[in-house]
């Protein structure tokens, strides 16, 4: 049980590291090579700044001047994405303190509820994620096979298969997360039922014993053997 809940810690860490990543990442879509003139130059973007490049190594990136001219799926997408950070981060507090290799937390059964809400919350910070890497990629792939669509087409960027990633670590935490404790708990109920079993049975021997026998004694004449 405590090895399942340390992989499970592990996939979770690394898919919030992921998220964060992602995040800060300015790479969700970059230019098409295909619909580019200038091959040698390419531009990419993320939530935060616009970026662009070329072959010769110099890059310049300018931050969003005003999140009011910031089209809405962005907005979302950083919603969305700070969302996953803030519940990753407060999931890693409470997997940490619902382990039971760590010392705090008090009773087993306390430990359990804070480690299967650990696991909700990795499960709420990779859907978080999830959403928000397909609302962007959904919007990618919608312009760039749009025939009406005369603007610069894009592609796929790095970060949102990092998100991606990251999201599905997380869920799959989670989930190991739930199924521990669920397993835990099981187990709990069945020896619980067995103990039971055994001191109703051994209560009923001592009553049994305590109990004295008032069948009458039997007595024999002289001549019951002749």
């Amino acid at each position: 049980m405590l090895a399942i809940q340390i992989i499970a810690f592990i996939f979770c860490f690394c898919g919030l590291g992921a998220a964060i990543a992602a995040t800060a990442s300015n790479e969700w879509k970059v230019t098409s090579r295909a619909s580019s003139v200038i091959t040698a130059t390419w531009v990419f973007q993320g939530l935060w700044m616009n970026c662009a490049g070329n072959a010769l190594g110099a890059f310049h990136c300018r931050p969003h001047l005003t999140i009011f001219k910031v089209e809405g799926y962005i907005q979302a997408c950083r919603g969305l994405m700070i969302s996953a950070v803030c519940l990753g981060f407060f999931g890693a507090v409470f997997g940490l303190i619902g382990m039971k290799c760590t010392k705090v937390g008090g009773s087993d059964q306390t430990k359990a509820k804070i480690a299967c809400l650990a696991g909700l919350f990795f499960i709420l910070s990779g859907l978080c994620s999830m959403t928000s890497c397909s609302l962007y990629a959904n919007r990618i792939t919608s312009e760039f096979f749009d025939p009406s669509f005369v603007a610069q087409k894009y592609e796929l960027g790095a970060a949102l298969f990092i998100g991606w990633a990251g999201a599905s670590l997380c869920i799959i935490g989670g989930i190991i997360f739930c199924f521990s404790i669920a397993e835990n708990s099981n187990s709990a109920r069945r020896g619980y039922a067995y103990n039971g079993a055994t001191s109703v049975m051994s209560s009923r021997t001592k009553v049994h014993n305590s109990v004295p026998d008032k069948t009458p004694p039997k007595h024999f004449d002289k001549n019951a053997y002749v």
